[in-house]
């Protein structure tokens, strides 16, 4: 595995979900695999990833139409 900590694949994975914002929902097990690719690192090193960028508050699981990852709804966002 590459020289890359967990924070810097969780950093990446909210980068493409911050990304895709409206355009797209990304699946759990997609991220892993992109994040896997891209960093030639373990399947258990992401999920990890994937489990540090939910605990922080970063990103929230979507249960609409299957599970995704998605960016936390704000407080009001209907006004915006």
């Amino acid at each position: 595995m590459a020289d890359v900590s967990i924070e810097q694949i969780a950093d990446e994975m909210f980068k493409m979900v911050e990304d895709a914002a409206g355009k797209r929902n990304y699946k759990p097990g997609d991220l892993v695999k992109a994040m896997m690719a891209k960093f030639d690192a373990d399947k258990k090193t992401c999920k990890t990833a994937l489990r540090t960028l939910m605990d922080s508050g970063r990103c929230v699981y979507g249960y609409f139409g299957g599970t995704s990852v998605q960016l936390p709804h704000k407080e009001g966002a209907a006004n915006d």
